[in-house]
């Protein structure tokens, strides 16, 4: 899926992370709540997003020109790749 679902709102957003202060949690695999959505956004650098979720394993390199949707519940983590900023906007249904 290459975009957040129709009925889905923005809620909340992390503050913008680096390569040097990502947080641990999302550098080892995790998942979303149940119901909620992340766009993952690059600001600059690159990033990879992998998905351990069974059945949908997947490795993207992101960058400014690209994003990624993290649907709900999925196993994923990322991996800083250079000099990195990026936020994921987090959506839900109302």
């Amino acid at each position: 899926m290459d975009k957040l679902p129709n009925n889905v709102e923005h809620y909340s957003t992390t503050p913008s992370f680096t390569q040097d202060s990502v947080p641990k949690s999302l550098l080892n695999e995790h998942r979303t709540k149940p119901g909620v959505w992340g766009l993952l956004n690059i600001e600059s650098g690159s990033l990879k997003y992998v998905i351990t979720e069974p059945g949908q394993e997947s490795e993207i390199i992101l960058n400014r020109d690209n994003s990624a949707i993290i649907r709900p519940q999925q196993v994923h983590y990322v991996e800083p790749i250079n000099d990195v900023v990026f936020h994921v906007a987090f959506h839900r249904a109302p």
